[in-house]
Protein backbone atom coordinates (compact mmCIF):
# COMPACT_ATOMS: atom_id res chain seq x y z
CA UNK A 1 0.00 0.00 0.00
CA UNK A 2 2.53 2.35 -1.17
CA UNK A 3 -0.13 5.68 -0.60
CA UNK A 4 0.41 5.25 3.16
CA UNK A 5 3.93 6.46 3.12
CA UNK A 6 4.35 9.16 0.38
CA UNK A 7 5.80 12.56 2.64
CA UNK A 8 3.79 15.18 1.70
CA UNK A 9 1.00 13.27 2.68
CA UNK A 10 2.35 12.47 6.11
CA UNK A 11 3.20 16.24 6.50
CA UNK A 12 -0.31 17.32 5.44
CA UNK A 13 -1.23 14.91 8.18
CA UNK A 14 0.64 16.08 10.86
CA UNK A 15 0.66 19.80 10.31
CA UNK A 16 -2.88 20.09 10.08
CA UNK A 17 -3.74 18.28 13.09
CA UNK A 18 -0.93 18.26 15.17
CA UNK A 19 -0.43 22.07 16.62
CA UNK A 20 -0.05 22.45 20.22
CA UNK A 21 -3.43 21.44 21.87
CA UNK A 22 -5.50 24.87 22.09
CA UNK A 23 -2.06 28.00 22.01
CA UNK A 24 -3.17 30.61 19.54
CA UNK A 25 -5.76 28.71 18.23
CA UNK A 26 -8.06 31.14 16.84
CA UNK A 27 -7.41 34.75 15.20
CA UNK A 28 -8.84 36.90 18.12
CA UNK A 29 -7.29 34.71 20.70
CA UNK A 30 -3.68 36.04 19.27
CA UNK A 31 -4.09 39.06 20.77
CA UNK A 32 -4.89 38.23 24.41
CA UNK A 33 -2.35 35.77 25.13
CA UNK A 34 -2.86 36.33 28.82
CA UNK A 35 -6.46 34.56 28.83
CA UNK A 36 -5.61 32.19 26.57
CA UNK A 37 -6.79 28.41 27.08
CA UNK A 38 -3.67 26.05 26.03
CA UNK A 39 -4.70 22.62 27.91
CA UNK A 40 -7.24 21.51 29.71
CA UNK A 41 -7.10 18.08 32.24
CA UNK A 42 -9.69 16.07 33.65
CA UNK A 43 -9.05 12.97 35.87
CA UNK A 44 -9.06 10.78 38.45
CA UNK A 45 -6.28 11.65 40.92
CA UNK A 46 -3.61 8.94 40.71
CA UNK A 47 -1.44 10.20 43.74
CA UNK A 48 -1.52 7.81 46.67
CA UNK A 49 -4.16 8.15 48.97
CA UNK A 50 -6.46 10.39 46.65
CA UNK A 51 -8.26 7.86 44.89
CA UNK A 52 -11.39 9.35 45.89
CA UNK A 53 -10.55 12.72 44.52
CA UNK A 54 -10.85 14.52 40.96
CA UNK A 55 -7.94 16.30 39.28
CA UNK A 56 -8.90 19.73 37.19
CA UNK A 57 -6.31 21.28 35.74
CA UNK A 58 -6.85 24.72 33.28
CA UNK A 59 -3.69 26.18 31.70
CA UNK A 60 -3.32 29.38 30.31
CA UNK A 61 -1.07 31.78 28.46
CA UNK A 62 0.86 29.67 26.22
CA UNK A 63 4.64 29.35 25.26
CA UNK A 64 5.85 31.19 27.97
CA UNK A 65 9.59 32.27 27.62
CA UNK A 66 10.91 31.43 31.04
CA UNK A 67 13.47 34.74 30.48
CA UNK A 68 10.93 36.67 29.79
CA UNK A 69 11.65 39.75 32.31
CA UNK A 70 10.71 42.11 33.32
CA UNK A 71 7.37 41.55 33.82
CA UNK A 72 7.10 37.89 33.34
CA UNK A 73 3.46 36.16 32.98
CA UNK A 74 0.80 37.37 35.72
CA UNK A 75 -2.96 36.44 34.67
CA UNK A 76 -4.96 39.32 34.05
CA UNK A 77 -6.58 41.32 36.63
CA UNK A 78 -9.23 42.34 34.44
CA UNK A 79 -9.92 38.71 33.24
CA UNK A 80 -12.77 35.86 34.90
CA UNK A 81 -11.11 32.60 34.53
CA UNK A 82 -13.14 29.94 34.60
CA UNK A 83 -13.19 25.46 35.08
CA UNK A 84 -17.00 24.48 34.54
CA UNK A 85 -18.65 20.76 35.34
CA UNK A 86 -21.66 19.11 34.06
CA UNK A 87 -22.77 16.48 36.04
CA UNK A 88 -26.88 15.91 34.54
CA UNK A 89 -25.79 15.50 30.99
CA UNK A 90 -27.45 18.63 29.66
CA UNK A 91 -24.25 20.68 28.51
CA UNK A 92 -24.89 23.01 30.99
CA UNK A 93 -22.56 24.05 33.89
CA UNK A 94 -24.21 22.62 37.33
CA UNK A 95 -20.40 24.05 39.19
CA UNK A 96 -18.10 26.57 38.32
CA UNK A 97 -15.10 27.66 39.87
CA UNK A 98 -14.40 30.92 39.01
CA UNK A 99 -10.36 32.63 39.67
CA UNK A 100 -10.08 36.27 39.61
CA UNK A 101 -6.70 37.80 39.91
CA UNK A 102 -5.01 40.92 41.82
CA UNK A 103 -1.37 42.20 41.36
CA UNK A 104 0.11 44.61 43.76
CA UNK A 105 3.36 46.64 43.79
CA UNK A 106 4.29 46.46 47.61
CA UNK A 107 4.57 49.10 49.58
CA UNK A 108 2.67 51.29 46.19
CA UNK A 109 5.71 51.61 44.33
CA UNK A 110 7.95 47.96 44.85
CA UNK A 111 11.23 48.27 45.44
CA UNK A 112 12.52 51.38 45.68
CA UNK A 113 16.24 52.39 46.66
CA UNK A 114 17.75 55.13 47.86
CA UNK A 115 19.48 57.35 45.17
CA UNK A 116 21.50 60.28 45.73
CA UNK A 117 24.16 61.82 47.93
CA UNK A 118 23.17 61.15 51.49
CA UNK A 119 25.58 64.44 52.78
CA UNK A 120 22.72 66.53 51.53
CA UNK A 121 23.53 66.20 47.58
CA UNK A 122 20.10 65.49 46.90
CA UNK A 123 18.86 61.70 48.59
CA UNK A 124 15.99 60.31 46.72
CA UNK A 125 14.19 57.21 47.02
CA UNK A 126 13.26 56.11 43.53
CA UNK A 127 11.58 52.64 42.28
CA UNK A 128 13.40 50.29 40.45
CA UNK A 129 12.74 48.72 37.12
CA UNK A 130 12.16 45.02 38.05
CA UNK A 131 9.76 43.22 40.68
CA UNK A 132 12.89 41.36 42.66
CA UNK A 133 15.93 43.20 44.08
CA UNK A 134 17.33 39.83 44.71
CA UNK A 135 16.79 36.58 45.83
CA UNK A 136 13.37 35.15 47.17
CA UNK A 137 15.14 31.43 47.60
CA UNK A 138 18.47 30.81 49.89
CA UNK A 139 21.32 28.88 48.84
CA UNK A 140 20.59 26.09 51.22
CA UNK A 141 17.52 25.44 49.32
CA UNK A 142 14.97 27.20 51.82
CA UNK A 143 12.92 30.60 50.63
CA UNK A 144 11.39 33.03 52.06
CA UNK A 145 7.40 34.02 51.46
CA UNK A 146 7.01 37.79 50.23
CA UNK A 147 10.48 39.31 51.02
CA UNK A 148 12.30 42.19 51.48
CA UNK A 149 13.28 41.68 48.37
CA UNK A 150 9.94 41.14 45.85
CA UNK A 151 8.35 44.36 44.73
CA UNK A 152 5.25 42.57 42.91
CA UNK A 153 2.38 40.13 44.65
CA UNK A 154 -0.03 38.20 42.72
CA UNK A 155 -2.93 36.77 44.95
CA UNK A 156 -6.30 35.28 43.55
CA UNK A 157 -9.78 34.78 45.02
CA UNK A 158 -11.90 31.24 43.64
CA UNK A 159 -15.57 31.68 43.99
CA UNK A 160 -18.03 28.52 43.27
CA UNK A 161 -21.40 29.01 41.45
CA UNK A 162 -24.02 26.18 41.47
CA UNK A 163 -26.36 26.79 38.23
CA UNK A 164 -25.44 28.25 35.16
CA UNK A 165 -22.26 30.38 35.67
CA UNK A 166 -24.12 34.05 35.69
CA UNK A 167 -27.43 32.61 37.72
CA UNK A 168 -26.16 33.66 41.36
CA UNK A 169 -22.97 34.88 42.98
CA UNK A 170 -20.14 33.19 43.52
CA UNK A 171 -19.30 31.53 46.93
CA UNK A 172 -15.99 31.92 48.55
CA UNK A 173 -13.70 29.14 48.56
CA UNK A 174 -11.80 29.77 51.95
CA UNK A 175 -8.02 28.53 53.27
CA UNK A 176 -8.56 25.89 55.76
CA UNK A 177 -6.21 27.54 57.80
CA UNK A 178 -7.78 30.27 58.93
CA UNK A 179 -10.58 30.76 57.08
CA UNK A 180 -9.27 33.35 54.64
CA UNK A 181 -10.49 34.09 50.99
CA UNK A 182 -7.66 35.46 49.57
CA UNK A 183 -4.57 33.48 47.99
CA UNK A 184 -1.47 34.43 47.28
CA UNK A 185 0.59 32.88 43.45
CA UNK A 186 4.22 31.90 43.81
CA UNK A 187 6.32 34.58 41.82
CA UNK A 188 7.39 32.73 38.34
CA UNK A 189 11.01 31.21 38.29
CA UNK A 190 12.94 33.85 37.10
CA UNK A 191 16.24 31.60 37.51
CA UNK A 192 18.91 30.23 39.47
CA UNK A 193 19.95 33.86 41.23
CA UNK A 194 16.58 34.35 42.50
CA UNK A 195 16.06 31.11 43.49
CA UNK A 196 19.57 29.55 44.32
CA UNK A 197 20.06 25.87 45.06
CA UNK A 198 16.81 24.21 43.15
CA UNK A 199 14.86 26.20 45.87
CA UNK A 200 12.21 26.72 44.04
CA UNK A 201 10.73 23.32 43.68
CA UNK A 202 9.91 23.86 47.59
CA UNK A 203 8.90 27.65 47.46
CA UNK A 204 6.41 26.57 44.96
CA UNK A 205 5.03 23.65 46.98
CA UNK A 206 3.96 26.28 49.71
CA UNK A 207 1.25 27.12 47.37
CA UNK A 208 -0.56 24.19 47.43
CA UNK A 209 -3.50 25.51 49.74
CA UNK A 210 -6.04 22.96 51.79
CA UNK A 211 -9.14 24.47 50.83
CA UNK A 212 -13.00 24.53 52.03
CA UNK A 213 -15.34 24.53 48.96
CA UNK A 214 -18.90 26.03 50.07
CA UNK A 215 -21.13 22.86 49.59
CA UNK A 216 -18.40 20.25 50.15
CA UNK A 217 -17.72 18.62 53.45
CA UNK A 218 -13.88 17.06 51.79
CA UNK A 219 -11.11 19.63 52.03
CA UNK A 220 -9.62 19.97 48.68
CA UNK A 221 -6.40 20.67 46.80
CA UNK A 222 -5.66 24.14 45.39
CA UNK A 223 -2.64 25.33 43.36
CA UNK A 224 -1.99 28.58 41.16
CA UNK A 225 1.52 29.14 39.41
CA UNK A 226 3.71 28.73 37.06
CA UNK A 227 4.32 25.32 35.51
CA UNK A 228 6.61 23.72 32.81
CA UNK A 229 4.68 23.36 29.48
CA UNK A 230 3.47 19.48 29.59
CA UNK A 231 2.64 19.62 26.12
CA UNK A 232 4.65 17.73 23.74
CA UNK A 233 4.34 17.74 20.12
CA UNK A 234 7.00 17.98 17.33
CA UNK A 235 6.02 21.77 16.24
CA UNK A 236 9.38 23.25 14.46
CA UNK A 237 9.68 19.70 12.37
CA UNK A 238 5.90 19.99 11.30
CA UNK A 239 5.66 23.69 9.95
CA UNK A 240 9.12 22.46 8.14
CA UNK A 241 6.12 20.37 6.22
CA UNK A 242 7.43 17.29 8.75
CA UNK A 243 11.38 17.56 7.78
CA UNK A 244 11.50 13.85 8.58
CA UNK A 245 11.03 10.55 6.78
CA UNK A 246 7.49 9.50 7.00
CA UNK A 247 8.82 5.75 7.33
CA UNK A 248 9.84 7.41 10.71
CA UNK A 249 5.88 8.99 11.90
CA UNK A 250 4.48 5.57 10.59
CA UNK A 251 6.67 3.58 12.56
CA UNK A 252 5.06 2.78 16.04
CA UNK A 253 8.51 1.95 17.61
CA UNK A 254 9.89 5.29 16.52
CA UNK A 255 7.51 7.10 18.75
CA UNK A 256 9.56 9.49 21.33
CA UNK A 257 12.70 7.95 20.24
CA UNK A 258 13.50 10.70 16.99
CA UNK A 259 13.07 14.05 18.58
CA UNK A 260 12.75 15.53 21.85
CA UNK A 261 9.82 18.04 22.94
CA UNK A 262 10.76 21.15 20.98
CA UNK A 263 8.20 23.20 23.35
CA UNK A 264 9.52 21.52 26.50
CA UNK A 265 11.43 24.43 27.59
CA UNK A 266 8.36 26.91 27.47
CA UNK A 267 6.17 27.50 30.77
CA UNK A 268 2.18 27.94 31.24
CA UNK A 269 0.23 29.25 34.12
CA UNK A 270 -1.61 26.56 35.69
CA UNK A 271 -4.97 26.75 37.62
CA UNK A 272 -5.28 23.48 39.45
CA UNK A 273 -7.84 22.00 41.58
CA UNK A 274 -8.47 18.80 43.51
CA UNK A 275 -11.99 17.91 44.40
CA UNK A 276 -13.63 14.62 46.51
CA UNK A 277 -15.97 12.69 43.62
CA UNK A 278 -18.65 12.95 45.41
CA UNK A 279 -18.47 16.82 45.86
CA UNK A 280 -18.75 16.87 41.44
CA UNK A 281 -21.20 14.60 40.55
CA UNK A 282 -24.54 14.68 40.89
CA UNK A 283 -26.80 11.52 42.71
CA UNK A 284 -26.13 7.69 41.60
CA UNK A 285 -24.49 9.15 38.33
CA UNK A 286 -20.83 8.96 38.46
CA UNK A 287 -20.16 10.76 35.12
CA UNK A 288 -19.37 14.30 34.64
CA UNK A 289 -18.22 16.43 31.90
CA UNK A 290 -15.42 19.72 32.40
CA UNK A 291 -14.45 22.76 30.22
CA UNK A 292 -12.65 26.06 30.56
CA UNK A 293 -12.75 29.09 29.80
CA UNK A 294 -11.85 33.08 29.96
CA UNK A 295 -13.82 35.72 29.67
CA UNK A 296 -13.07 39.62 29.47
CA UNK A 297 -15.39 42.58 30.22
CA UNK A 298 -17.67 43.65 26.97
CA UNK A 299 -16.15 47.26 26.76
CA UNK A 300 -12.75 48.10 26.95
CA UNK A 301 -11.23 51.83 27.10
CA UNK A 302 -7.21 52.40 26.91
CA UNK A 303 -6.42 54.89 29.64
CA UNK A 304 -4.31 57.88 27.83
CA UNK A 305 -2.63 58.61 31.13
CA UNK A 306 -2.52 54.98 31.91
CA UNK A 307 -0.95 53.78 35.08
CA UNK A 308 -0.11 50.50 37.13
CA UNK A 309 -3.37 50.16 38.18
CA UNK A 310 -5.24 51.76 35.58
CA UNK A 311 -4.21 51.16 32.30
CA UNK A 312 -8.15 50.89 30.94
CA UNK A 313 -10.99 51.46 32.02
CA UNK A 314 -13.41 47.70 31.10
CA UNK A 315 -16.83 47.51 32.06
CA UNK A 316 -20.01 45.96 30.72
CA UNK A 317 -21.09 42.16 30.86
CA UNK A 318 -18.08 39.30 31.04
CA UNK A 319 -18.17 37.91 27.52
CA UNK A 320 -16.46 34.61 27.07
CA UNK A 321 -13.10 34.95 24.72
CA UNK A 322 -11.40 31.55 25.12
CA UNK A 323 -12.96 27.71 25.58
CA UNK A 324 -11.19 24.59 25.88
CA UNK A 325 -12.49 20.99 26.63
CA UNK A 326 -11.49 18.25 24.82
CA UNK A 327 -7.91 18.95 23.13
CA UNK A 328 -7.51 20.01 19.14
CA UNK A 329 -10.65 20.80 18.82
CA UNK A 330 -10.33 24.28 17.70
CA UNK A 331 -7.41 23.35 15.88
CA UNK A 332 -8.39 20.84 13.18
CA UNK A 333 -12.24 20.33 13.50
CA UNK A 334 -13.48 24.05 13.56
CA UNK A 335 -13.21 26.15 10.15
CA UNK A 336 -11.36 28.97 10.14
CA UNK A 337 -14.60 31.49 9.97
CA UNK A 338 -15.71 29.80 13.25
CA UNK A 339 -12.68 29.62 15.30
CA UNK A 340 -13.29 32.67 17.22
CA UNK A 341 -17.16 31.52 17.23
CA UNK A 342 -16.17 28.72 19.00
CA UNK A 343 -13.86 29.99 21.58
CA UNK A 344 -17.59 32.55 22.20
CA UNK A 345 -19.68 29.65 22.50
CA UNK A 346 -20.90 27.29 25.22
CA UNK A 347 -21.39 23.38 25.04
CA UNK A 348 -25.17 23.48 24.90
CA UNK A 349 -25.36 25.02 21.36
CA UNK A 350 -22.95 22.74 19.54
CA UNK A 351 -25.11 21.06 17.68
CA UNK A 352 -26.15 24.02 15.95
CA UNK A 353 -23.63 25.74 15.61
CA UNK A 354 -20.87 23.15 14.88
CA UNK A 355 -21.83 19.41 13.82
CA UNK A 356 -21.15 19.59 10.21
CA UNK A 357 -17.90 20.32 10.88
CA UNK A 358 -17.23 16.83 13.07
CA UNK A 359 -19.99 14.90 11.09
CA UNK A 360 -17.85 15.61 7.66
CA UNK A 361 -14.35 16.40 9.06
CA UNK A 362 -12.64 18.11 6.26
CA UNK A 363 -8.92 17.11 6.87
CA UNK A 364 -8.87 13.66 5.66
CA UNK A 365 -11.15 14.49 2.56
CA UNK A 366 -8.36 17.01 1.85
CA UNK A 367 -5.35 14.88 2.59
CA UNK A 368 -7.08 12.57 -0.14
CA UNK A 369 -8.15 15.71 -2.73
CA UNK A 370 -4.49 16.07 -2.72
CA UNK A 371 -2.40 13.02 -2.39
CA UNK A 372 -4.65 10.28 -3.13
CA UNK A 373 -4.63 8.44 0.12
CA UNK A 374 -8.16 7.03 1.14
CA UNK A 375 -9.34 8.66 3.48
CA UNK A 376 -12.31 6.96 5.22
CA UNK A 377 -15.18 6.10 3.17
CA UNK A 378 -18.57 6.26 5.27
CA UNK A 379 -20.47 9.84 6.40
CA UNK A 380 -21.55 11.11 8.74
CA UNK A 381 -18.68 10.22 10.65
CA UNK A 382 -20.69 9.24 14.30
CA UNK A 383 -17.48 7.43 15.39
CA UNK A 384 -16.00 11.09 16.00
CA UNK A 385 -19.48 12.23 17.99
CA UNK A 386 -19.23 8.69 19.68
CA UNK A 387 -15.63 9.33 21.11
CA UNK A 388 -16.11 13.40 21.37
CA UNK A 389 -19.30 14.48 21.38
CA UNK A 390 -21.30 12.25 23.55
CA UNK A 391 -19.09 9.58 25.68
CA UNK A 392 -19.06 5.91 25.04
CA UNK A 393 -21.48 4.02 26.41
CA UNK A 394 -20.77 1.93 29.19
CA UNK A 395 -17.67 4.22 29.70
CA UNK A 396 -18.12 7.78 30.15
CA UNK A 397 -21.13 8.22 28.76
CA UNK A 398 -23.77 9.88 30.71
CA UNK A 399 -26.81 7.26 31.62
CA UNK A 400 -29.82 9.48 30.12
CA UNK A 401 -30.62 12.70 29.04
CA UNK A 402 -27.68 13.83 27.42
CA UNK A 403 -27.06 16.43 25.10
CA UNK A 404 -24.45 15.90 21.90
CA UNK A 405 -21.69 18.23 22.90
CA UNK A 406 -18.54 19.04 23.13
CA UNK A 407 -16.13 18.67 26.79
CA UNK A 408 -14.00 16.39 28.07
CA UNK A 409 -16.25 13.49 29.92
CA UNK A 410 -14.89 11.63 32.41
CA UNK A 411 -16.27 8.30 34.99
CA UNK A 412 -15.21 9.23 38.22
CA UNK A 413 -16.11 5.36 39.39
CA UNK A 414 -13.50 3.89 37.11
CA UNK A 415 -10.09 3.51 38.72
CA UNK A 416 -7.10 5.11 37.95
CA UNK A 417 -3.84 3.58 36.26
CA UNK A 418 -0.74 4.32 38.90
CA UNK A 419 1.73 6.29 37.56
CA UNK A 420 4.53 4.04 35.48
CA UNK A 421 1.27 1.73 34.35
CA UNK A 422 -0.76 4.31 32.06
CA UNK A 423 -1.02 3.40 28.12
CA UNK A 424 0.15 7.17 26.37
CA UNK A 425 -2.58 6.40 23.67
CA UNK A 426 -4.69 6.44 26.57
CA UNK A 427 -8.47 4.51 26.10
CA UNK A 428 -7.56 4.27 22.25
CA UNK A 429 -6.60 0.16 22.99
CA UNK A 430 -9.50 -0.54 24.29
CA UNK A 431 -11.32 -0.24 20.72
CA UNK A 432 -11.73 -3.60 19.27
CA UNK A 433 -13.83 -5.67 17.34
CA UNK A 434 -14.00 -2.84 14.50
CA UNK A 435 -16.80 -4.69 12.15
CA UNK A 436 -19.18 -2.70 12.60
CA UNK A 437 -19.26 -0.08 10.05
CA UNK A 438 -19.85 2.75 12.21
CA UNK A 439 -19.93 1.26 15.89
CA UNK A 440 -16.68 0.91 17.97
CA UNK A 441 -17.03 -0.98 20.66
CA UNK A 442 -14.79 -1.51 23.51
CA UNK A 443 -13.27 -4.05 25.33
CA UNK A 444 -12.23 -3.47 29.07
CA UNK A 445 -9.13 -5.39 30.68
CA UNK A 446 -9.47 -8.18 32.90
CA UNK A 447 -9.27 -5.86 36.18
CA UNK A 448 -12.80 -4.47 35.00
CA UNK A 449 -14.29 -8.34 33.44
CA UNK A 450 -12.72 -7.64 30.46
CA UNK A 451 -10.28 -9.29 28.75
CA UNK A 452 -8.50 -6.71 27.01
CA UNK A 453 -4.77 -6.35 28.78
CA UNK A 454 -3.35 -3.45 26.56
CA UNK A 455 -7.07 -1.16 27.59
CA UNK A 456 -6.63 1.25 29.83
CA UNK A 457 -10.05 2.94 30.72
CA UNK A 458 -8.57 5.12 32.55
CA UNK A 459 -6.78 7.38 30.03
CA UNK A 460 -8.69 10.07 27.48
CA UNK A 461 -10.92 10.01 25.81
CA UNK A 462 -12.05 9.11 29.29
CA UNK A 463 -11.03 12.45 31.04
CA UNK A 464 -7.58 13.72 30.08
CA UNK A 465 -4.29 12.85 32.32
CA UNK A 466 -1.28 15.14 31.73
CA UNK A 467 0.71 11.92 29.82
CA UNK A 468 -1.90 10.77 27.22
CA UNK A 469 -0.76 11.46 23.62
CA UNK A 470 -3.60 13.39 22.72
CA UNK A 471 -1.73 14.30 19.32
CA UNK A 472 -1.02 10.57 17.90
CA UNK A 473 -4.50 9.57 19.40
CA UNK A 474 -6.40 12.47 17.52
CA UNK A 475 -4.43 11.58 14.30
CA UNK A 476 -4.74 8.00 14.60
CA UNK A 477 -8.94 8.68 15.22
CA UNK A 478 -9.01 11.29 12.37
CA UNK A 479 -7.93 8.67 9.48
CA UNK A 480 -10.48 5.61 10.94
CA UNK A 481 -8.68 4.07 14.05
CA UNK A 482 -12.40 3.41 15.55
CA UNK A 483 -13.53 2.01 12.11
CA UNK A 484 -12.59 -0.88 10.56
CA UNK A 485 -10.16 -1.10 7.37
CA UNK A 486 -12.90 -1.94 5.21
CA UNK A 487 -14.28 1.47 5.70
CA UNK A 488 -10.95 3.22 6.40
CA UNK A 489 -8.05 1.97 4.51
CA UNK A 490 -5.57 3.90 7.03
CA UNK A 491 -7.09 2.81 10.09
CA UNK A 492 -4.22 0.50 11.00
CA UNK A 493 -1.58 3.02 10.35
CA UNK A 494 0.08 4.11 13.47
CA UNK A 495 0.80 7.75 12.73
CA UNK A 496 2.85 10.02 14.73
CA UNK A 497 4.75 12.82 15.62
CA UNK A 498 7.93 11.38 16.44
CA UNK A 499 7.33 13.46 20.20
CA UNK A 500 6.38 11.23 23.03
CA UNK A 501 3.77 12.31 25.47
CA UNK A 502 4.03 10.17 28.40
CA UNK A 503 3.07 9.76 32.11
CA UNK A 504 7.29 9.80 33.26
CA UNK A 505 7.15 13.72 31.84
CA UNK A 506 4.95 14.39 35.00
CA UNK A 507 4.68 14.03 38.63
CA UNK A 508 3.08 11.68 40.68
CA UNK A 509 1.34 14.01 42.82
CA UNK A 510 -0.73 17.12 42.78
CA UNK A 511 -0.25 19.19 40.95
CA UNK A 512 1.74 16.92 38.58
CA UNK A 513 2.88 19.07 36.04
CA UNK A 514 6.46 19.48 36.53
CA UNK A 515 8.77 22.60 38.40
CA UNK A 516 8.36 25.70 35.57
CA UNK A 517 11.62 25.71 33.65
CA UNK A 518 13.83 28.70 34.93
CA UNK A 519 14.63 31.82 33.34
CA UNK A 520 18.89 31.03 34.05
Amino acid sequence: MRWLFPAATAALLVSATALASSHREAPFITKNPKVDGTDFYLFNSYEAGRTNFVTLIANYQPLQDAYGGPNYFSLDPQALYEIHIDNTGDAVEDLTFQFRFQNTLINGTGVALPIGQPDGGGLATVAIPLINAGPIGQADGGFTRTGAFQGQLETFTVGVVRGPRRGAAAMPVTNAAGGGTTFEKPFDNVGAKTFPNGSYANYANSFIYSVNIPGCGVPAKLFVGQRKEGFAVNLGTIFDLVNAPAAVITDNSLRGAVSPNPIGNKNVTTLALEVDKSCLTSGTNTVIGGWSTASVRQARVVNPKGSYNAPTREGGAWTQVSRLGMPLVNEVVIGVPDKDKFNASEPKDDVANFAPYVLNPTLPALIEILFSAPAPRVFPRTDLVTAFLTGVPGVNQFPSGFATAEMLRLNTALPATPNGQQNNLGALECFQNRTATMSPSIVLPPALGGTNAACDVAGFPNGRRPGDDVVDIALRVSMGALLSTNDAPAAAVPFHDAVLQDDSDFDDKFPYLKTPNPGT
